[in-house]
């Protein structure tokens, strides 16, 4: 028995590297979009329209999902394309179907499509 399996059983072959040191790949919401897209989702939440959502990071682009029931497909999707952030704008809002809500360069004004909604009128 060599001095190496005496430490570690596995004999170093199921070592698993810290995460720190791979650097992620693909495109990512910062902690600023997060905070701006967690804004209007959890009011949206508080009013019981939506309850559930998930993030899907790709090579490409990044999409925050947005669902009504976890198991239904998504009621909203919003999409960071920086390859778009020249021409149309590296933000876009989709509805269920594909459509294009709203798209362009600052994510708060994208946003305005999913927080509309009826309001008071003062006559």
């Amino acid at each position: 028995m060599s001095e190496s399996e005496d430490k570690e059983p596995s004999g170093g072959r199921g070592r698993v590297q810290p995460s720190a040191a791979v650097p992620p790949v693909g495109i990512h919401f910062d902690r600023r979009e997060m905070n701006e897209i967690l804004t209007v989702y959890g009011r949206k939440v508080a009013e019981g329209e939506w309850r559930d959502y998930a993030i899907d990071a790709d090579r490409d682009e990044a999409v925050f999902s947005i669902f009504r029931r976890s198991s239904e497909y998504p009621l909203y999707r919003i999409v960071k394309k920086p390859q778009l952030a020249r021409r149309q704008g590296a933000y876009a809002v989709l509805a269920a179907g594909g459509m294009i809500l709203k798209r362009g360069h600052d994510l708060r004004q994208v946003l305005f499509a999913l927080d509309r909604g009826p309001r008071l009128v003062k006559a």
